[in-house]
């Protein structure tokens, strides 16, 4: 009999102090429930489920598609959806799969489960019991939580920020599944919490501190009898207990090894807690700068509005000081008013309008703008790479707005800049402009890293801010962070 492997999951980055919540319509835009459809979506991708699809015809094993679903990073979950999601994916599960890959964020929160993938976990096992291997498979910045690692067998989380690293873990993740259930190896976890928040500008891996901790997990996966290495670097914007950077240490049947794996690595972090700080400069000082480099483009970081982290992404701290810019400048910005106001004038038309500043007080008020509409299309585009290379996309009705030297790109939905598809699709190409302004942290590198000649982090208020002080804690308060929480 051919094994089968069963695959599921349900995808959110939890904001909790983002503006809304989360409603079910999020996830439904992106919901698959059958082989077909999985295959069909994900086929040649380079996501962690099209990884989990080749590797399986590669292996010669049969994939069993239940529930997977989607969501863009928002604020919190509402309840009723949480126990619409668990039932569903519940329901969904072939009972008589030979094990299971579980694809999850691991920052996940609604009003009901503070540790969401902790009670889907927990809730899989009650139906599944525990004799099925069951492998996570999470995001570099889940907040991994001890109910994670007692309900799954191994946890996987990406190793790459920005995250290009997807479809690998998928690859990994099935291999293995195959490998548990030829009862080749069996895996034991030790998890290890810093109790430290780190802002994600401090966690790229592939410098600082973050590239030294990245190094030290891969050197541990060399040695005889460790299987996997998982270094969470934690989502600060999750107010949870568990929030924060954190290590999973997987061997083979080795408790000892991975025990003491996870405490050296505890250690190393703790020695270099002060270097995750990353340095910020407030709009005028930041335009000053860009302004007077050599060449652009100059990346603007304007991480509080950071679409990958939950934010509204149409935030106008940064914006209302480009009006009148006197360099190529350009800026994406979600407004479906402002959308709807451009494709009612036409192409080639006056545009004059207020626009951001509509979600709430904390990201700005509307700013007002004069311009020619430039061009408009319906928003969708497939990635070009690397990350998630091949998958759909979709801004909704866009507009490209010409007002002197700034571009504004308006969408009617929110849209992270994690590829160069979604300016290339609006006719534009980075290298024309002195200044990009980017709502995001750091995942914006996989689509303009290459035509960045200077970056410069933005200081303002948002629901991702770079600068911790601008929150207040109430469940994550007890943890030890790089920048003070008091």
């Amino acid at each position: 009999m051919k094994t089968v492997i069963a695959v599921a999951g349900i995808f959110h980055e939890t904001n909790t102090f983002a503006p809304g919540q989360t409603g079910e319509e999020a996830f439904r835009e992106e919901w698959v429930c059958d082989l077909d459809q999985f295959v069909n979506d994900y086929r040649d991708t380079q996501t962690t489920m099209g990884g989990l699809i080749d590797a399986a015809d590669k292996c010669g094993v049969r994939l069993s598609s239940g529930l997977y679903t989607a969501a863009l990073p928002s604020g919190m979950v509402r309840a009723s959806v949480a126990d619409l999601l668990l039932d569903a994916i519940i329901e969904s599960l072939d009972d008589h799969a030979h094990g299971l890959v579980l694809i999850m964020h691991g920052a996940m929160v609604s009003e009901n489960y503070e540790d969401f993938e902790g009670e889907c976990l927990r809730r899989i096992r009650e139906h599944l019991g525990r004799e099925i291997p069951i492998v996570l498979t999470l995001d570099l910045h889940a907040n991994i939580s001890h109910q994670m690692v007692d309900f799954s067998d191994l946890i996987i989380a990406y190793k790459t920020y920005p995250h290009i690293d997807m479809y690998e873990r998928g690859v990994e993740a099935l291999e293995f599944i195959i490998r548990m259930q030829n009862k080749e190896v069996h895996p034991v976890q030790a998890y290890a919490h810093t109790g430290m928040l780190l802002v994600p500008q401090g966690m790229v891996t592939s410098e600082g501190s973050m590239k030294e901790l990245m190094e030290q997990a891969f050197s541990m996966e060399q040695m005889d009898k460790v299987l996997n290495v998982t270094v969470a670097g934690g989502f600060p914007y999750s107010d949870i207990k568990d929030a924060g950077m954190s290590f999973v240490v997987t061997t083979d049947n080795d408790q000892a090894l991975a025990d003491k794996c996870s405490q050296q690595l505890l250690m190393m972090a703790a020695e270099r807690r002060e270097t995750f700080q990353v340095s910020y400069y407030s709009p005028q000082e930041a335009i000053e700068q860009a302004l007077h480099a050599v060449e652009g483009p100059v990346i603007l970081v304007e991480g509080s509005d950071n679409v990958g982290g939950g934010a509204p992404a149409d935030a106008t701290h940064l914006l209302k000081h480009l009006v009148g810019i006197t360099v190529p400048t350009l800026i994406v910005i979600r407004d479906i008013e402002a959308v709807k106001a451009a494709a009612y004038v036409g192409i080639g038309a006056t545009f004059s309008h207020s626009i951001g500043g509509k979600s709430d007080r904390l990201h700005g008020a509307p700013v007002y703008i004069e311009g020619k509409v430039r061009h408009l299309f319906d928003g969708a585009y497939h990635y070009v790479g690397p990350f998630r290379k091949g998958q759909l996309a979709d801004m909704g009705m866009t507009a490209v707005i010409e007002a002197g030297l700034l571009t504004v790109v308006l969408t009617e939905k929110r849209t992270a800049p994690w590829d160069l598809g979604h300016i290339r699709y609006a006719g534009l190409w980075p290298a024309d402009y002195k200044i990009i302004v980017v709502k995001s942290a750091v995942a914006w590198q996989t689509a303009f890293g290459l035509f960045a000649k200077e970056v410069i982090n933005v200081d303002t208020p948002g629901c991702c801010s770079a600068n911790l002080q601008h929150f207040h804690y109430d469940h994550a308060r007890g943890l030890i962070a790089p920048h003070s929480l008091e």
